[in-house]
């Protein structure tokens, strides 16, 4: 990774960790992202935890409108990924 791509993303986590309270931090990502990029994050994160409850790909299509490719590459990220999406799904208290 370039250094200067670092140094912005060392910046962006630094930011999301300043913020205090879901207030913040929605206000924060309806200023950085577009609402379908929040969206698609929201999806994500929807994806990982029913995927973590052992929910099948038909149903967790049906439930979030993911798409296959989605929700396989999710699905790849939960099982083989650096453990960001199991931080927060234990953190939110969504474990199975």
């Amino acid at each position: 990774m370039h250094k200067l791509d670092k140094e912005r993303l060392q910046r962006l986590y630094k930011a999301v960790l300043s913020l205090e309270n879901e207030e913040e931090c929605a206000a924060f990502f309806e200023d950085v992202c577009t609402i379908q990029e929040t969206e698609a994050i929201a999806q994500r994160i929807e994806v990982a935890c029913q995927l973590n409850k052992g929910k099948s790909y038909v149903d967790i299509n049906k439930s979030t409108g993911a798409s296959t490719a989605t929700i396989c590459r999710v699905s790849r990220c939960l099982n083989y990924g650096s453990g960001g999406y199991k931080t927060v799904i234990e953190r939110m208290g969504e474990e199975q």
